[in-house]
């Protein structure tokens, strides 16, 4: 039997937040660090927070990547969250030289070092939508979100970038393809825009 949602625990951080906010909008949330879980799922979210090698590890470690690529390939719903984003991507260059699941084309890059901005990047900022997309039905371009991280996603594929938010450039803050989708933000914490875009993934 099917579960509607699976939450994926790579075994880096503390997901309660995730749980809680998809409990918030009334999904019924099974978190899990089995394979058979990911392959039986509706729909997937993939939270990450830490470091990219790390978390790929705990993946790897839980024979859960080659799962999600699986999963993926049979057309079903996916959502990345922040390092969860980043992991989509083909390698990241946080402490080292990391292969990613790479399903879209480029690199994870760490912010350049700039005396008016501090790094990480954190707190909220505005995310401008680019494309339409069913994740940001009934949200306005300009949208504030909140954000933690040091490093973003770089795409080789312009077609593939939803939203841009500037941070000592303009960077790419939410992917889609069909329904694979990444924010780099964090909707669990983004308060009504963040319950706005998880229900429309719950609801896709």
């Amino acid at each position: 039997m099917s579960d509607p949602m699976v939450v994926v625990d790579a075994g880096t951080g503390n997901l309660r937040s995730v749980v809680g906010a998809l409990t918030k909008i009334g999904a019924s949330v099974r978190l899990t660090r089995d394979p058979e879980d990911v392959l039986r799922a509706e729909r997937i979210i993939l939270p990450g927070v830490g470091a990219f090698g790390e978390f790929m590890q705990g993946l790897t470690r839980n024979h859960l990547d080659e799962a999600l690529k699986n999963f993926i390939q049979s057309g079903r719903p996916l959502l990345g969250i922040c390092v969860g984003m980043q992991a989509l991507m083909e390698i990241s260059e946080e402490l080292g030289s990391y292969q990613g699941l790479s399903l879209f084309k480029g690199p994870v890059r760490k912010f350049p070092s700039m005396p008016a901005y501090k790094v990480p990047h954190t707190g909220w900022n505005q995310v401008w939508i680019r494309r339409d997309s069913p994740l940001t039905r009934g949200l306005t371009s300009g949208f504030y979100a909140y954000f933690n991280h040091s490093y973003y996603c770089q795409p080789h594929q312009n077609e593939f970038v939803l939203a841009t938010t500037d941070y000592t450039l303009d960077f790419c803050s939410m992917i889609g393809q069909g329904v694979l989708f990444g924010v780099q933000f964090h909707p669990e914490k983004s308060q009504a825009v963040g319950e706005i875009l998880l229900n429309n993934f719950v609801n896709l």
